[in-house]
C-alpha cells in the first residue's frame, strides 16, 4: 500500500539490503530475489530524506525499479549513464555513494538538486534544462567507438522531455550513424497504460533476445539475395509489430523499438535489459511508472507533488507553504492577463510547459481556446507566438528567464529582426536558490538588452510589475517584463491597466553624495542603506531604454553613481549606465553591483545574495569601500 504522510519516517529506517547497496559494486552483490525488497527499501529511503530536506522527489520515486535495474545490468560508471533534466536522480543519488550527504541536499556546500560531473563520477553529465540526454549519450556512444571502447551508453529521458525538438534531432542523427546507445522513455503519463501488461512484458522479452536479433540479422542476409524480399519482410515485421506496440515512429527512424513494458516490474527490466544490453546500433526501450509510485498523495496529485518543501510526518497541513508577505510575483501576472484578456480579445497566451509554474491556470480554464501550452518546446513557443503577431494578435508568452536562453535565436530572428508585438514575461529572473546555476536568471538583461528594438523593464514591487505588463502588452515591438521568484513587498496593487511613460525612472528618496540607480527589487535593500547613508534611491525601471536624463541629473549632483540588479554585471543593466555616460563623455565614478563573473552556488536565496554582496550589508559596504577610495 502507498505510503502516507503520517507513515513517513521521521528517523532514517532500517534497510539493510541498501546498508549492502551504498554503491553499484555492492548493489551488482545482491541476489536478483532480493531487489524488489531493496526496492521498498530505497522507497522509503527517499520519503524519509526528501521529507526533511525537501525537493524533487515525485519522478524520483517513479523510477526507483529502473534506478535499481540499470546499476545492476550496466557496468557503471565506466558504462555511461545519463539522465535528462534530473528531477529523478535522487535514487541514483542514494545509490551511488551519496547517501550519508542526501541530508544536504540543496543546501550550501551539499549535495546539488540534479546531476553534476563535479560532484561524482557516476553522474556523466550535468543536467537542469530537459532535453539534452539522448545527444549527449550520442556524442559518448560516438566517443567510446572512436576510443575504441565497448562501454555503454544509455540515455534515461521522460514522455515530457521527449516532446522537443532537441530530443528528436538526436533521434534522428543516432540511426544515421548506427550508434551503439540504448535509449529508455521513461513514460509516466499513463496515457498508453493499456498496452502494458503481461502481453507487452512477453512481446519486449522476445523483441529483445539474442536470439530473435540473430534470426532477424540471419534472415537479412539470406532475403537480401532476393530481390524485393527483405523490404517485403522488413515491412511484415513492422507493420506486425505495430498492431502490437506503438513504436512505429521509432521504428520508422531507425530504431529498434522496445516495449511498453511494466517500470516497477524489475524482473521484466533486468531480463529485457540484459538481453539489450549487448544489441547493435540504436535501441529504444518504452517503459511506462507511476510518477510518485508509494506515495499516496503524489499518486493522487503527481504535479501538485512533483516537488515538496519539508514534510512534517505528522500533521499534513504543516507541509503546506507558509503564508507570504505579499503575493508571488507570478500570481500578480496571472491575475493581470486573465484581466488583460478581457478587455482586449486579441491576447493569447503560451507556455512551454509551465502552466503552474507560471501561474496560468485561471487563464487556461477561463480563455481555453487563447490558451497554448506547446509543451518543452521553447523555440516553438517563441515562433508561435510571432507567427500569431503578424496575424494581429497579440501573444504573451510567460516563460522563465532561464529556458528563454533556449529561444534566443528565435527571438532575435523571428520577433525582433521583424519588430513584431510579442510581450515576453520573463519568470524566475535572478537567483532562484536551491535548484542552483543551471535553473538560475542570471543573464537575461545582458543577452537581451543587446537586440535592436527591445523594450525591457524590472518591476521593483507588485504594482509595478503589473504597469510593466500592461506597458509591454501596448507597446509597439518586442517588449519583456523580468521578475523574480517569490513574493514581493506587499505593494498595493492599482485594478488599471494603464501603461507607464516609457523610459522614464523614479526617485524613490532624494539624499546626496551618492545616487544608487536600482533595476529591479533590490529596492527595499537600496532604500534601507540609503537611510543610514542619506543618499539618493532611483528606481530605473527601464532598461532599455534608460532614462538618460535622469542619470544626467544624478551624475550632475552626486560625487558617486552605484547600479544595482540581480543580473550579471557583465553586459548587464550597469554597463548600460556605463555605456551612456562613456558616449555623454561624463566623467563620474560608477560603482556596478550585480553577479559576479561566475556561477553562484545553490543554496538559499538569502545566502546566495549575501554571497554575492547584494544583502543590505553588502552594499553597505561596498559602497563605504568605493567612497573610501575616492577620498
Amino acid at each position: 500500500m502507498p505510503t502516507t504522510f503520517k507513515e513517513i519516517p521521521r528517523e532514517r529506517p532500517t534497510t539493510p539490503l541498501l546498508d549492502r547497496a551504498q554503491t553499484p559494486d555492492g548493489l551488482r552483490r545482491l541476489g536478483e530475489a532480493e531487489l524488489e525488497a531493496l526496492a521498498d527499501e530505497l522507497r522509503l529511503e527517499l520519503l524519509y530524506t526528501v521529507g526533511q530536506t525537501g525537493g524533487h522527489f515525485g519522478a524520483g520515486l517513479g523510477v526507483i525499479e529502473l534506478t535499481i535495474a540499470l546499476h545492476y545490468v550496466f557496468d557503471t560508471p565506466d558504462d555511461r549513464l545519463v539522465w535528462d533534466v534530473g528531477h529523478q536522480a535522487y535514487p541514483h543519488k542514494i545509490l551511488t555513494g551519496r547517501r550519508e550527504r542526501m541530508s544536504t541536499l540543496r543546501q550550501k556546500d551539499g549535495i546539488a538538486a540534479f546531476p553534476r560531473r563535479s560532484e561524482s563520477e557516476y553522474d556523466t553529465f550535468g543536467v537542469g534544462h530537459s532535453s539534452t540526454s539522448i545527444s549527449a549519450a550520442l556524442g559518448m556512444a560516438i566517443a567510446a567507438r572512436l576510443q575504441g571502447s565497448e562501454r555503454k551508453a544509455i540515455a534515461v529521458i521522460g514522455d515530457g522531455a521527449l516532446t522537443a525538438g532537441m530530443a528528436f534531432e538526436a533521434l534522428n542523427h543516432a540511426p544515421e550513424v548506427d550508434a551503439n546507445m540504448l535509449v529508455i522513455l521513461n513514460d509516466n503519463d499513463m496515457s498508453i497504460s493499456r498496452n502494458v501488461g503481461g502481453l507487452s512484458n512477453y512481446l519486449a522479452k522476445i523483441l529483445s533476445s539474442r536470439t530473435y536479433a540473430s534470426m532477424r540479422e540471419g534472415s537479412k542476409k539470406v532475403l537480401s539475395r532476393l530481390p524485393g524480399a527483405w523490404e517485403i519482410a522488413r515491412r511484415t515485421e513492422e507493420y506486425a509489430k505495430g498492431m502490437l506496440v506503438p513504436g512505429t515512429l521509432f521504428e520508422e527512424l531507425g530504431w529498434n523499438y522496445i516495449g511498453p513494458i511494466d517500470g516497477h516490474d524489475l524482473p521484466t527490466l533486468i531480463a529485457t535489459l540484459r538481453n539489450m544490453r549487448d544489441l547493435k546500433g540504436p535501441q529504444f526501450l518504452h517503459v511506462v511508472t507511476k510518477k510518485g509510485k508509494g506515495f499516496a498523495p503524489a499518486e493522487v496529485d503527481p504535479i501538485g507533488y512533483h516537488a515538496i518543501t519539508k514534510l512534517d510526518p505528522l500533521n499534513a497541513p504543516a507541509a503546506a507553504p507558509k503564508k507570504a508577505v505579499g503575493p508571488k510575483y507570478s500570481a500578480v501576472f496571472g491575475d493581470w492577463i486573465c484581466d488583460m484578456a478581457a478587455a482586449d480579445e486579441r491576447l493569447v497566451g503560451i507556455t512551454p510547459a509551465m502552466k503552474e509554474g507560471s501561474d496560468l491556470v485561471a487563464f487556461s480554464e477561463r480563455f481555453p481556446t487563447r490558451y497554448f501550452d506547446v509543451a518543452i518546446a521553447e523555440q516553438h513557443a517563441v515562433t508561435l507566438a510571432a507567427g500569431m503577431a503578424c496575424e494581429g494578435s497579440k501573444p504573451v508568452v510567460a516563460i522563465y528567464s532561464t529556458f528563454l536562453q533556449r529561444g534566443y535565436d528565435q527571438l532575435i530572428h523571428d520577433v525582433a529582426v521583424q519588430n513584431l508585438d510579442v510581450l515576453f514575461a520573463i519568470d524566475r529572473a535572478g537567483l532562484v536558490g536551491e535548484d542552483g546555476p543551471t535553473h538560475a536568471g542570471s543573464f537575461d538583461l545582458s543577452y537581451l538588452r543587446c537586440i535592436p528594438g527591445m523594450l525591457i523593464m524590472t518591476p521593483s514591487d507588485e504594482n509595478e510589475l503589473r504597469r510593466m505588463l500592461s506597458t509591454g502588452y501596448h507597446f509597439v515591438g518586442p517588449a519583456a517584463v523580468r521578475y523574480p521568484r517569490g513574493s514581493g513587498p506587499n505593494a498595493v496593487i492599482e485594478s488599471s491597466l494603464e501603461p507607464l511613460e516609457i523610459g522614464k525612472g523614479v526617485i524613490r528618496r532624494n539624499g546626496q553624495g551618492v545616487a544608487i540607480l536600482v533595476f529591479g527589487v533590490q529596492l527595499a535593500q537600496a532604500l534601507k542603506v540609503a537611510e543610514r547613508l542619506d543618499a539618493t534611491v532611483i528606481d530605473m525601471r527601464f532598461v532599455k531604454p534608460l532614462d538618460e536624463a535622469l542619470i544626467r541629473e544624478a551624475a550632475a549632483n552626486h560625487e558617486l553613481l552605484v547600479t544595482l540588479e540581480e543580473n550579471a554585471v557583465m553586459g548587464g543593466a550597469g554597463a548600460a549606465v556605463s555605456e551612456f555616460l562613456a558616449r555623454e563623455n561624463i566623467l563620474k565614478s560608477v560603482l556596478h553591483l550585480g553577479l559576479p563573473d561566475a556561477y553562484v552556488e545553490h543554496a538559499k536565496p538569502a545566502q546566495m545574495l549575501a554571497e554575492c554582496g547584494l544583502d543590505e550589508a553588502g552594499i553597505e559596504a561596498a559602497i563605504n569601500e568605493r567612497l573610501a577610495l575616492i577620498g
